[in-house]
């Protein structure tokens, strides 16, 4: 299988644990992404929203009781938690085969575009997702809300388990702080949004502005739809043809052009994005002069997206006019991406950093059921020496102390029969969990200061 990709040049899968035991081997990652597989493959295998409650009820019918599924146009992943470490492979088997049978390919053909993660590197995984550092725009916002759709939505389903709601809750934390402790998410990446900003820095606040769209141009009305997802308030759009420039005010919730003069719009317009692209420009200098007198030099803002462009280069000669054209917005959107890249090596820090905190977590609850065995130990020895000794406090914490050693130095001395390294395991553990110094050396005989020794003579005969 191939791997999933995304991850920093410093290396993210150090996680600062490597000597840590990998306490996360049940939990398991399957899928295929955008580094990983070709868009025909996920095109397949991807499941609409309505279609994920059935599709998680099928791995439950296939023995799954915790699964949570990702299906976005990047990535089509089921994250899962195996009932144990030892079936860990038959679970991402399930959900291999089940994501194969959803795009109708073979468990091969998956197996060859795909990837299957096991433990810390599929909680790294899931981290990264959260965090928009494994997406094709790293710092996208829209990744995080996605996982926690499917979250919600596995959730609702009964498939999130105490494992899986703390491994996501954990991711969602995770990206909270890569989102407030780095500038990931700063800059923009595409041509949109790189007007937005430049849009944004010239008007501030854009509700209650006004945008002119001259043409009919598919990058026009994307960044008409962007500008109005911003705040934009009134769109007017002008076309050559009206029947056209009616069907793009419909899907934009637009007005029309009603004025003979392009200047009578133009006076109108904060932002006006012209994507006609034919070989003649449509707004020259003159025309910009004039409108800029009639609207008292409020500033405008230009998109020239066409190719070639509509608007005449002197137009930037106009005071308060400021074009941008297509090389323009894309040389703010490189930008934009190299400023996130750059951003992401801190982000990887944080995954790191995070993962570890989860993974001590894991290590800790593990621990958690023999530590409370250990204490309910302690105190019914505790409670029997008290019967015993009565107010006699010497003898009772003497009998303590040689009850409580009594079966720790039994077996250490039966490790002595066997292998030496058994023995010297033992010894650490020991000298670790109580601190111990000056240790005397393996096979030094038992004194008559021995606890045990002195547990025996405290014994009432």
């Amino acid at each position: 299988m191939t791997t999933p990709g995304g991850d920093s040049p410093d290396g993210p899968g150090d996680d600062g644990r490597e000597d840590a035991p990998d306490t996360l081997g049940a939990l398991i990652i399957v899928g295929a992404n955008h580094h990983s597989s070709s868009m025909g493959l996920r095109d397949r295998v991807t499941l609409e929203d309505e279609a994920v409650p059935a599709f998680l009820e099928r791995l439950r019918s296939a023995g799954l009781t915790q699964a949570v599924v990702l299906s976005t146009c990047d990535r089509v992943e089921v994250i899962a938690q195996a009932p144990e470490v030892d079936v860990a492979e038959a679970t991402a088997e399930v959900a291999l085969v089940a994501l194969a049978e959803q795009g109708d390919v073979t468990p091969s053909v998956l197996r060859g575009q795909g990837y299957v993660l096991r433990g810390a590197d599929a909680a790294r995984h899931c981290f990264a997702v959260a965090a928009s550092l494994d997406s094709q725009v790293i710092g996208e916002p829209h990744v995080l809300r996605q996982v926690k759709a499917g979250y919600s939505t596995a959730r609702a389903a009964g498939m999130v388990g105490a494992e899986l709601e703390r491994l996501l809750q954990s991711a969602f934390a995770c990206a909270k702080r890569v989102r407030s402790e780095t500038h990931i998410a700063e800059g923009p990446v595409s041509v949109a949004s790189a007007a937005v900003q430049v849009a944004r820095d010239l008007h501030g606040d854009l509700n209650g502005r006004t945008g002119l769209l001259l043409g009919t141009g598919e990058m026009g009305e994307l960044l008409a739809e962007s500008f109005q997802t911003h705040g934009l308030e009134h769109l007017i759009v002008r076309a050559r043809r009206r029947s056209r420039a009616e069907a793009v005010a419909r899907r934009l919730n637009a007005h029309v052009s009603s004025n003979e003069a392009l200047i009578d719009d133009l006076v109108a317009a904060d932002i006006v994005i012209s994507c006609f692209g034919g070989r003649e420009h449509i707004l020259g200098e003159d025309a910009a002069r004039q409108s800029s007198k009639r609207r008292r030099r409020r500033p405008v803002f230009i998109a020239d997206v066409a190719v070639p462009g509509d608007v005449e280069p002197a137009v930037n000669k106009v005071d308060n006019a400021f074009l941008y054209d297509l090389d323009d917005l894309e040389g703010i959107a490189m930008e934009g991406r190299a400023h996130r890249e750059a951003e992401a090596e801190a982000a990887w820090r944080i995954v790191r950093e995070e993962v570890g905190r989860f993974r001590t977590g894991r290590v800790e609850r593990a621990a958690a059921p023999v530590i409370t065995q250990l204490h309910a130990r302690f105190e019914e020895e505790r409670n029997r020496v008290l019967a015993e000794a009565g107010d006699d406090a010497g003898k009772a914490t003497r009998l303590l102390i040689g009850r409580l050693l009594h079966t720790p130095s039994e077996e250490l001395r039966r490790l002595t029969a066997g292998p030496p390294e058994n023995l010297r395991h033992a010894e650490n553990v020991t000298r670790r969990l109580f601190r111990l110094t000056g240790a005397e050396a393996p096979g030094a005989t038992r004194t008559a200061s021995d606890p045990q020794d002195q547990d025996k003579k405290d014994e009432p005969s």
